[in-house]
């Protein structure tokens, strides 16, 4: 299946999509602000410069799209028609540096929290902050959004 636009405007898009605050970022950061908590954004020194870090809990929050991060199972996981080597060797990469930022903060002690850019489709954004808020107040090492939009 051939592209739906050309290149020149395929590039531009792809040029446009931004690497941090965005909308599901900016969404969820509102909420956990209005409920209280203080973070602080993209900390350079701390592996993969995650969204959100709660330096108190030694917690941190990636807010990955699905498309880039390559969300198993999602209806937004979807692999462009043309140019398939490019995109797989290009999303394998992110894919794998992602488990290399999570394996080395687990590491060095702090506790990781992926939320996915399809939990906040159809209005669950309070569902993920609750669901959030509930991990940061616990003791796992580890938390994972599962509002997964399926195909």
């Amino acid at each position: 299946m051939a592209d739906v636009v050309d290149p020149p405007t395929r590039s531009r898009m792809m040029a446009g999509i931004r690497g941090a605050n965005t909308k599901p970022e900016l969404l969820l950061r509102r909420r956990l602000h209005a409920a209280g908590l203080r973070y602080r954004l993209h900390v350079a020194d701390l592996p993969g410069r995650p969204d959100i870090v709660f330096p108190s809990r030694r917690a941190v929050v990636f807010v990955h799209g699905c498309f880039w991060h390559r969300h198993p199972g999602c209806h937004w996981c979807t692999t462009p028609a043309s140019n398939r080597d490019f995109w797989t060797i290009k999303f394998n990469a992110n894919m794998d540096r992602d488990q290399q930022h999570i394996a080395k903060l687990i590491a060095l002690g702090w506790r990781v929290a992926v939320i996915w850019e399809c939990a906040f489709r159809d209005g669950k954004i309070e569902s993920v902050a609750l669901a959030l808020r509930k991990w940061l107040d616990g003791v796992d090492a580890f938390f994972e959004t599962d509002l997964v939009r399926r195909r």
